[in-house]
């Protein structure tokens, strides 16, 4: 869907897209960090990729001090897609088996946001 966007002195933009942002965070010990990224990338990435309207998945991590900072954010098409991956309760946060050998909290709820592309 392209529509375009007036915004004043500056002319019009094009959107390119509108998707779904999720956001789930999570923190562990730094020392922790190499090899919980490794296996967020085994379980979390590839669910993600394999579930039907997934749009990509990016990983940001931060190391402050001893406690390190990880966001997964994935784009989806649909809120029903999103229900595929994480269930009918979807703005729950999505757990694995392993994540309590390494996240230090279990945070209960993820974001999702609505993204504009231009």
């Amino acid at each position: 869907m392209v529509r375009r966007i007036s915004s004043g002195k500056r002319g019009e933009f094009r959107m390119k897209s509108k998707t779904i942002t999720r956001i789930w965070h999570g923190t562990t010990k730094a020392e922790h960090a190499n090899e919980y990224l490794e296996y967020v990338i085994k379980t979390g990435v590839a669910d993600y990729k394999k579930t039907e309207g997934n749009l990509g998945v990016e990983i940001l991590r931060r190391i402050e001090n001893d406690v390190c900072h990880f966001w997964t954010v994935t784009k989806w098409d649909s809120f029903e897609n999103i229900k595929k991956f994480a269930g009918a309760d979807y703005e729950k946060a999505r757990y694995y088996a392993e994540d309590k050998k390494y996240l230090l909290e279990f945070e209960p709820d993820v974001i999702h946001c609505e993204t504009f592309e231009f």
